[in-house]
């Protein structure tokens, strides 16, 4: 058949409050035009993340009836434990209550001034825990993953040469571990390549250099290596997936990607010595080591959701999702990320609004104009979240993409919900040439995208 239908029935149903244009507006200035800061009610379609928005399944909602909330060695954390061993291989598992948990806890025991992380890209939390040790976050995306408008079947990919030659610049002494994000959101929620995690793995070992796989969208990512990877069209994503995590050390997972629950994570790697020091700042900061800030019940929720994750069924209705969303803004003239991630639709705010400069925010532009249109939230990923601004003279300098991000919820929406996105879309893209740019009101020194305030330099919302 053509046409892939949704893997699963609706058993339970959550209203939308629709709202006027108006209504949008005023929530939108009170809100001091930062989507984050809006009232969720207030939106109609939330693309805002993908992350802990995910609909659970009969199966989870069963299973955390029987969450056993023990202080201390749960069975509720040893069926997570054994499975989170079955996937990803290493045989230290760390819970934690969130993927920026573990960052936080990784980093903070391996880096130190000085030091340097390398990533094919990384996100915000990422960076911003890196940065707080005072090591510094070095991004290596491949060329291809920097032109949003070329096809490329594995953008997320690392720059192997320029991995090689980092290490010979600094030494790998001052490397306490390399990041590989799978799939690499910030560069357009891009998968990485079976080969590329390979060639990354041969260069770290070469080195002595631990090797971590922030693991949020693995599934997404085995799936496409499946899609997309010659030598493995007839491979089981779950074996796809044990391969990739076989040539790093270590990983780190929000399991609000990828583990279809909304809440939880965990850091994992095979280095006891390592694992012991990191479970004495889990117990500082997150709890006991069986539980590390999570209730048993998400223990048992996360447990079932990394199981159905890798059903082949849902995968190919989770990839149609998103692809047939980016083809219809494709064929509206829309530029986007090409092709489509695993995701998330990536829309190119750069050519999209091209009169506005960097420095004006046309990404915020954007997402400004298409929650007024139609009450949707999306989130910018360009000069607003990762551009930089010198401490000393407040000169600000733009990000390498100004993108924003259309995240589809897994298993929230329906086909009819994202032909609305796409109409909403166009018609932002029929009056883009009255479409202005923005500055920052206010702005706090670190992830400042979460809380920061905007004024717009032109009148919003004029249709």
């Amino acid at each position: 058949m053509k046409t892939i239908i949704e893997p699963f029935r609706i058993k339970s149903v959550e209203p939308i409050r629709m709202t006027t244009r108006q209504q949008r507006l005023t929530a939108l200035q009170a809100a001091g035009h930062n989507v984050f800061m809006l009232h969720s009610q207030d939106v109609i379609i939330d693309l805002l993340t993908d992350s802990g928005t995910s609909a659970m399944s009969a199966e989870q909602w069963g299973a955390m009836m029987r969450g056993d909330e023990a202080y201390a060695g749960s069975p509720s954390y040893f069926r997570f434990r054994d499975r989170v061993r079955d996937i990803f291989g290493f045989e230290q598992v760390i819970p934690t209550h969130q993927g920026r948990a573990a960052e936080r806890i990784l980093f903070s025991t391996v880096c130190r001034p000085g030091h340097v992380v390398p990533s094919n890209t990384h996100f915000d939390t990422t960076r911003a825990n890196i940065e707080a040790t005072g090591a510094r976050a070095i991004d290596l995306p491949c060329p291809e993953g920097l032109v949003p408008g070329e096809p490329h079947p594995f953008k997320g990919n690392m720059d192997e040469a320029r991995l090689a030659a980092l290490i010979d610049e600094v030494g790998a002494e001052r490397i306490p571990l390399c990041m590989l994000t799978v799939t690499n959101n910030t560069g357009g929620g891009q998968p990485v390549s079976m080969a590329n995690i390979r060639g990354v793995s041969k260069i770290c070992r070469d080195h002595g250099i631990p090797l971590y796989v922030d693991a949020c969208r693995f599934a997404e990512n085995a799936y496409l290596i499946k899609l997309r990877e010659d030598g493995f069209q007839n491979t089981a994503v779950i074996d796809i997936a044990r391969e990739m995590f076989s040539y790093a050390d270590g990983c780190t997972m929000s399991a609000k990607k990828d583990g279809l629950a909304n809440i939880g994570g965990f850091l994992a790697t095979n280095d006891a010595r390592l694992a012991e020091q990191e479970r004495d700042l889990l117990i500082l900061t997150e709890g006991f080591p069986t539980y590390g800030g999570l209730a048993g019940r998400d223990l048992e929720a996360i447990a079932v959701g990394l199981d159905e994750v890798l059903h082949e069924d849902y995968l190919a209705y989770r990839l149609a999702s998103v692809r047939y969303l980016g083809e219809h803004l494709s064929e509206l003239g829309v530029p986007i990320m090409q092709p489509p991630g695993g995701h998330a639709v990536y829309v190119d705010a750069a050519a999209f609004l091209p009169h506005v400069p960097p420095l004006e925010l046309p990404g915020q532009s954007f997402v400004a104009e298409l929650f007024i249109e139609g009450g949707i939230r999306a989130v910018e990923v360009g000069t607003v979240m990762f551009g930089q601004r010198d401490a000393t003279s407040g000169q600000e300098h733009p990000a390498a993409m100004e993108l924003v991000r259309l995240a589809l919820p897994r298993r929230v929406y329906t086909q009819s919900h994202v032909d609305y996105i796409v109409e909403v879309v166009a018609a932002v893209w029929q009056r883009r040439t009255s479409i202005g740019g923005f500055r920052f009101a206010y702005q706090a020194a670190a992830l400042r995208h979460f809380t920061a305030r905007f004024e717009p330099l032109y009148a919003l919302g004029v249709a």
